[in-house]
């Protein structure tokens, strides 16, 4: 079983994130709106001007969405499993 940390996961922007895949930023955005990329997942909004994309999960989507969709729930599934907020809380010993 492969453990994933946070650091695992970079965002990148618009232009960077236009070259590694091919697309033009025009068409990452249209896919934001339309769902195909998914926010707080594919994409994350910064404020209100400024989006960057999960670069590990735009490559993988780009590489399997349509050929193995069940492969790419799995990378979304290893990147929430990898957030802070899902970690389990440890108690601390008392004295």
């Amino acid at each position: 079983m492969t453990t994933y940390f946070i650091q695992d996961y970079q965002f990148i922007d618009k232009k960077v994130a236009a070259e590694l895949t091919g697309l033009s930023g025009d068409t990452l955005k249209r896919y934001r709106q339309k769902g195909k990329l998914q926010k707080d997942i594919h994409w994350v909004s910064i404020n209100s001007r400024v989006v960057r994309y999960n670069k590990t999960l735009l490559i993988d989507w780009i590489q399997n969405h349509q050929s193995n969709p069940k492969a790419h729930s799995k990378a979304i599934e290893n990147y929430l499993a990898s957030l802070p907020s899902s970690q389990k809380k440890t108690k601390g010993k008392r004295s």
